[in-house]
């Protein structure tokens, strides 16, 4: 147990794409699909049961990384804020998911589904700890909550986003990134990675050195939006075929 708690490094640091990774990854993915087999089965009793819980688990899983990093002295202000956005849309989504107040909804489809799904594939915060280590545990459980909740609003609630949501919230994470660079210049850190790409392998290391990658994510994030919002977009122009046949 002492070892699954450890913050000493595994002696095997975990394997992108390795067997506990895809297993990882392909339990996800059934949760995710299995959402539309049952979404005519649960009652709204039975959604809003499932819904909270799973907010629950990503806001007690965050305490536990704090509480974690706390008790073995590394936890900063360089690292540990909730500055991020994945660490930003956890306390976003548990609060959408608990309260009911649906306002936030398309900041989790778009930035917690977009920026979930690539720590997911690239998990950097869990790469020093092969599973089943409770750092990388913990790492994945977030990241897939942060996906597995806003699906379920999607395909089980029928949340949707919109096309203005879908400029609002590009509007806003660039300010957001803006903001962002001056905090990390303030305090010497590295949220949203604006300030150097991160020290562990991920899908970044095929962008540009910095600055230049900067802009190259404002494109990926533009395509990975816009392919996130595509078939909510085909479904609007067919409903508008439909209505209205030549």
């Amino acid at each position: 147990m002492s070892d699954f708690f450890s913050v000493e490094y595994t002696d095997v640091p975990l394997q992108y794409f390795g067997s506990k990774h895809l297993i990882v990854l392909a339990g996800f993915a059934l949760l995710w699909l299995s959402f539309f087999f049952f979404r005519n089965a649960w009652n709204e009793k039975q959604r809003n049961v499932i819904l909270k819980t799973l907010a629950l688990a990503l806001a007690v899983n965050e305490i536990g990384l704090h509480a974690w990093s706390a008790y073995w002295g590394i936890w900063n202000i360089q690292t540990m804020l909730p500055l991020h956005i994945c660490s930003v849309m956890v306390w976003v989504t548990s609060y959408t998911a608990l309260s009911g107040n649906r306002s936030m909804y398309d900041f989790m489809y778009f930035l917690g589904i977009g920026g979930a799904l690539q720590a997911l594939l690239t998990p950097a915060d869990a790469l020093n700890y092969d599973l089943p280590h409770y750092r990388s545990l913990q790492a994945f459980t977030a990241h897939g909550l942060l996906v597995t909740i806003p699906l379920f609003m999607t395909i089980v609630e029928g949340c949707r986003p919109t096309l203005a949501s879908f400029k609002r919230i590009f509007i806003w994470t660039n300010i957001y990134m803006v903001v962002i660079f001056f905090v990390n210049q303030a305090i010497g850190s590295n949220y949203l990675f604006v300030a150097a790409k991160p020290p562990s392998p991920t899908l970044m290391d095929a962008l540009s050195p910095w600055p230049w990658y900067i802009p190259q994510l404002e494109i990926l994030a533009f395509v990975i939006f816009s392919i996130m919002y595509l078939p909510f977009l085909i479904k609007d122009r067919a409903a508008v075929r439909q209505a209205n046949p030549a």
